[in-house]
């Protein structure tokens, strides 16, 4: 790894080309807000759907500690083949941030197993995202809850594996509840799933949510543990099947 942490932030960049009102909110992409939410201390690029290779090539992922992900339309359009370059990434110690509709990516469900469903509500409702873990480091610096006036609702039931850590729970002004911060491990690779950013609300310049994720990247980073091995191994003490009668 270098001195920095290096995060390569993906958006499929459709929404900001199509729709004037998340053009006027993200008028450099989601992609960008998120970023300049990272502060500094941080080596930080971009890559999104329409370029070659979706901005995923080999060279880059293996350049990257962290990847995060934010997708909504094109999903399908991100082909198996840099998913499961993506996923490889992951499983060799990659950190990897899922924002919200991200729950529906290939790589996100790839790596759950499950369908990665939902229930969701547009309506401009208060959502209130408890912390349930205040001890974690993705929590640091952040009270009991955050309040952000209006989101896009996501409900119960959520299918998903039961998380390894669950960070926080969000309550909706509709009455729903929902499993809004959930962290994974696959392999050598640190996962996590937030779920605040609809793309028609300016919730990535909010400042807890930008320490939520900034807290998350360096949680999320590899270590500069030695990865294990696998296969078959000579045995590190002497076998009586080997020693001499």
């Amino acid at each position: 790894m270098s001195e920095k942490k290096r995060v390569l932030i993906w958006n499929e960049y459709r929404h900001e080309q199509i729709n004037e009102k998340v053009k006027a909110i993200y008028p450099k992409g989601i992609h960008h807000a998120i970023g300049e939410g990272l502060g500094s201390g941080l080596e930080i690029g971009y890559a999104t759907l329409e370029e070659d290779e979706h901005g995923l090539t080999e060279e880059r992922l293996n350049e990257t500690d962290v990847l995060i992900w934010w997708g909504h339309k094109a999903h399908r359009e991100v082909t198996d083949e840099i998913v499961e370059r993506v996923y490889k990434r992951v499983l060799a110690g990659m950190g990897l941030i899922v924002l919200h509709s991200g729950h529906f990516s290939k790589i996100f469900k790839k790596l759950m197993g499950t369908t990665c469903n939902l229930k969701w509500r547009e309506a401009d409702e208060k959502e209130r995202l408890w912390v349930v873990a205040p001890g974690h480091p993705i929590a640091e610096g952040i009270g009991e809850y955050i309040e952000l006036e209006q989101e896009e609702m996501y409900g119960e039931s959520f299918e998903i594996p039961t998380p390894d850590e669950l960070i926080f729970v969000s309550w909706f002004e509709g009455g729903e509840v929902f499993r809004s911060g959930c962290t994974y491990q696959r392999g050598q690779g640190k996962i996590f799933y937030f779920r605040p950013g609809h793309e028609t609300y300016p919730t990535y310049y909010n400042e807890q949510i930008r320490t939520v994720i900034r807290n998350a990247v360096h949680w999320a980073a590899p270590t500069t543990r030695p990865a294990p091995n696998f296969g078959n191994r000579k045995p590190l003490e002497k076998l009586k099947s080997q020693q001499e009668v």
